[in-house]
């Protein structure tokens, strides 16, 4: 299957976050090779969207956000779990992807406990990377679109924006 190149992440946030599930996140360990259908996405959209990590400024943290899309942003939250966000535009406008679920495993902590990521990962670049990767496998499932989970300290009109994507029958995605 085609890996996906550096163009598909330079779209906008939402537009990425609505691409992506139906698409495999691809992991090698050397000897082994994982691939895992991304089942749901949402959309961080810069650092005016107050529930994006990047509205409260450019921080150590955040600093991945505001690379090229493409590369990956993983932070530790709760101190037990890592979450995989995917950055998406141009260079300096942060914002970002997080990965809900993979075929059957839904929650961002879930996710990245079931591929094995840890805050190596930080920065990956998934264009370029030999141990994570994404491919088009040629899926465009029909999605249903919902609000953010987690944010209500953002407010509104941030906490009901739908930029929350879910493949809407699993069951009829064939591999």
């Amino acid at each position: 299957m085609p890996r996906v190149d550096r163009s598909f992440f330079l779209s906008d946030a939402v537009t990425v976050a609505q691409l992506l599930p139906g698409m495999n996140i691809v992991t090698s360990s050397g000897e082994t090779t994982g691939r895992f259908m991304i089942t749901e996405t949402e959309a961080y959209l810069g650092d005016r969207d107050k529930a994006c990590h990047a509205s409260r400024g450019r921080t150590t943290r955040t600093e991945p956000m505001f690379l090229e899309g493409g590369h990956l942003y993983l932070y530790f939250v709760y101190g037990m779990h890592w979450m995989m966000n995917v950055v998406t535009g141009p260079a300096d406008f942060p914002q970002a992807v997080l990965i809900r679920g993979v075929d059957q495993y839904s929650g961002p902590g879930r996710v990245t406990r079931r591929l094995s990521l840890d805050g190596s990962y930080n920065r990956e670049d998934l264009a370029k990377s030999s141990r994570i990767w994404i491919e088009d496998q040629g899926l465009r499932p029909e999605l249903e679109a919902g609000p953010r989970v987690g944010i209500n300290y953002a407010g509104e009109p941030w906490v009901s924006k739908p930029w929350r994507f879910m493949i809407k029958d699993k069951l009829k995605v064939k591999k």
